[in-house]
């Protein structure tokens, strides 16, 4: 019997009353077999900052129950955020999060607890989960000795094109060697356990429209090579363009799905109430869109999806996804043939095409499909 699987991207669930912002998704992740988002920050009423990035507010434990009463069955959490109030910023939310039943991967109090895959079971399949972050700071990687997240080590290299010392350098990035034969091992290991294997990457360039960075590609290829059956990428905050390799669907970004912040925890609005660090990242090359909730993020960060599989014991059936507007009241709202969900089916075709991915994707019934099996 055919499974459903949905994903949504980053979960920052910082705002007081956090089960308000599925009040229109709520019904897709009760109404799936197996529902799973990316938890972006740490829960805790006893953190402590550090990074030396912005960093993530320590949030209440108890607002996670608004995922539980929301229907999702696991979490990642392998992201450049998760290790922002410390190790008890992961223990207090990983303590919760086996209080509701809620399984999680890509994160825990070592590198081995990181790396291990949650594991789910629906209509006579096993799902396993794996979470990596490709992004930084080192900071936030686990380690034998310390807690934080299952990391994927990308080399940078820089080099001068021209004669002219000075000018802007070329950048490549690669995926670190090391990094790659970890999680070729994970995935061969948990492959010989379950019928389904899903990997969550933290990966990407914040907020650049389209364009992957040269790891990116190789990274996600790298891992349906190893045994994948699906890849679901977030970070950048914005959605990033589909592809089908190797009969697998690969979604290099389903963007944040609940933005739920705070005046002290919204990022842009706190500038001036806290210094910066000399070397955090610029959120001053965008303009914010306004709304009734703080939102530190463009219009087009407003567009976002459930990434939607259906499985069976041979592999994936059917890849798309649910297209969604955030709303003003940073609340994400669903939407199957209307204009608003033609518009960002159009957005998602545009961006994946600038990305030079080669994806055919189709409005359906249950919205957009760029995968299906023949039968």
């Amino acid at each position: 019997m055919p499974v459903e699987i949905s994903f949504v991207g980053d979960l920052m669930l910082s705002a007081p009353d956090p089960a308000r912002f599925f009040a229109d998704s709520r019904h897709l992740f009760l109404g799936t077999d197996v529902a799973i988002g990316h938890l972006e920050w740490p829960h805790t009423d006893r953190g402590q900052v550090c990074v030396v990035d912005i960093p993530a507010a320590a949030n209440p434990p108890d607002y996670l129950t608004a995922l539980s009463e929301s229907g999702f069955h696991a979490v990642t959490m392998a992201g450049n955020h998760m290790f922002d109030q410390g190790p008890f910023g992961i223990s207090d939310a990983l303590e919760k999060l086996d209080e509701l039943g809620i399984a999680h991967a890509g994160a825990g109090m070592a590198i081995a607890e990181a790396r291990r895959p949650a594991v789910l079971e629906a209509g006579g399949l096993r799902i396993g989960v794996l979470s990596y972050n490709a992004v930084g700071p080192r900071e936030s990687w686990a380690t034998p000795v310390k807690a934080g997240v299952a990391p994927v080590r990308i080399v940078n290299h820089y080099e001068l094109d021209i004669a002219s010392p000075g000018s802007a350098p070329a950048e490549f990035t690669s995926v670190d060697q090391e990094s790659e034969e970890a999680f070729r091992a994970d995935i061969a290991a948990l492959r010989d356990e379950v019928d389904v294997v899903c990997v969550s990457l933290h990966k990407g360039m914040g907020f650049v429209r389209a364009k992957l960075a040269q790891y990116e590609r190789p990274l996600a290829h790298a891992v349906v090579d190893a045994g994948a059956d699906v890849v679901i990428g977030h970070h950048a905050h914005i959605l990033r363009g589909v592809e089908v390799y190797r009969g697998k669907p690969i979604f290099h970004g389903i963007n944040h799905f609940v933005a739920g912040y705070t005046e002290e925890t919204n990022p842009l609005g706190s500038h001036g109430k806290r210094p910066r660090p000399k070397n955090a990242p610029s959120l001053d090359f965008f303009t914010p869109d306004p709304g009734t909730a703080p939102f530190p993020f463009p219009r087009e960060s407003r567009h976002t999806m459930v990434a939607r599989i259906v499985v069976d014991h041979e592999g994936v059936v059917e890849a798309g996804f649910v297209p969604c507007w955030i709303e003003s009241d940073a609340r994400p709202v669903p939407h199957v043939g209307d204009a608003q969900a033609a518009e960002t089916i159009d957005y998602v075709r545009s961006i994946t095409k600038e990305a030079g991915l080669e994806a055919s994707i189709l409005e359906g019934p249950k919205g957009a499909v760029f995968l299906q099996r023949l039968s």
